[in-house]
């Protein structure tokens, strides 16, 4: 139930003045005598009147309530809701070779990526979201989900060494497509982000983005790493030495890559590059919603104004009868 003029719910407040000054009112009014003992009318029978002395002003009171909650307009609503929404499938091809540690992006190239497809994921609720990964190979970590509390786990567990070192570019967009392919969404996407060369694999690169493009599968590319060398760390021994490497970065195939499939390719120098990489995909790929809401809208005072009605007429003939010779 909800009121239609909840503001007069507050005239409830002033409802509490009315009581006090009843009841010093009617301490006012009673008589009093001093006597020496008042024992002898410890036993005196009470007349049923003296029950009945303070319902009128207690049928007043809630006559009030009553007449204060009609005037608030009180309303019961029957509405629905029924969304359309045009949904995106989109694969999250993510490099975990090692050069993905170098850490020209902080604290590394990987859990920097991490960090973006985490905020990217939990700002498209609507969309069904997977991913791949890949290396000297590739496989699913995740199949296409809603679920995304599972594939924000999923994404934390991410990390390199996990299959066979190398940079299998061709093979990670192979295997997006292969989750995309039968999808029956309108818009079906591949966001792959890498920091090297394709060197391994079956499947070259264009090969697998004409294979995007037969299945109208729209591949953005993300080249992440900076400009020159980049600091990587190398195992010596029990510590950890640094090595600067050179970034390479095929962007003439990512560029191709995505061109062949309508796509953008982008490149991220650092943390914040990537996340604007990100949010400029997030905005070029849009969920259309559409929302039809129903409201139905219904008054109910007739039933408070009813019992208003039935505390007066009662509280009067209480006055005018049973209690008409009571002060």
């Amino acid at each position: 139930m909800i009121f239609a003029n909840i503001g007069y719910l507050f005239l409830l407040i002033l409802l509490i003045p009315y009581i006090i000054w009843y009841i010093m009112k009617r301490k006012r009014n009673e008589a009093t005598i001093q006597i020496s003992d008042a024992r002898v009318y410890a036993h005196t029978p009470k007349s049923y009147k003296n029950y009945l002395l303070h319902v009128p002003f207690i049928l007043r009171i809630i006559a009030l309530i009553l007449v204060i909650i009609v005037l608030a307009r009180p309303q019961t609503t029957n509405n629905w809701q029924q969304s359309e929404i045009e949904g995106i499938d989109i694969m999250l091809a993510i490099d975990v070779s090692t050069s993905m540690l170098a850490e020209d992006l902080k604290p590394n190239r990987l859990e920097a990526a991490k960090e973006v497809a985490a905020e990217f994921v939990n700002g498209r609720p609507s969309d069904n979201i997977g991913i791949t990964l890949f290396a000297g190979e590739s496989f699913t970590q995740c199949p296409l989900t809603v679920d995304h509390a599972v594939l924000l786990n999923l994404i934390k567990d991410i990390k390199c060494g996990i299959i066979e070192d190398g940079t299998a570019v061709g093979m990670g967009i192979a295997n997006a497509i292969t989750r995309l392919k039968d999808s029956k969404a309108k818009s079906k996407v591949i966001i792959l982000l890498t920091d090297g060369t394709n060197n391994r694999g079956d499947i070259s690169p264009l090969t697998a983005a004409e294979m995007a493009k037969s299945f109208g599968i729209r591949v953005y590319t993300i080249g992440v790493g900076t400009n020159g060398t980049a600091p990587y760390p190398y195992p010596v021994g029990g510590t950890v030495q640094y090595i600067n490497v050179p970034v390479e970065i095929d962007e003439k195939t990512l560029t191709q890559i995505a061109g062949i499939t309508e796509g953008n390719y982008f490149r991220a120098t650092s943390n914040s590059k990537l996340k604007e990489v990100y949010e400029e995909i997030d905005k070029l790929e849009k969920t259309k919603l559409n929302v039809k809401q129903y409201s139905k809208r219904q008054e109910e005072y007739q039933l408070f104004a009813l019992a208003a009605f039935f505390c007066v007429l009662l509280e009067i003939l209480l006055r005018n009868s049973v209690l008409k010779k009571i002060p």
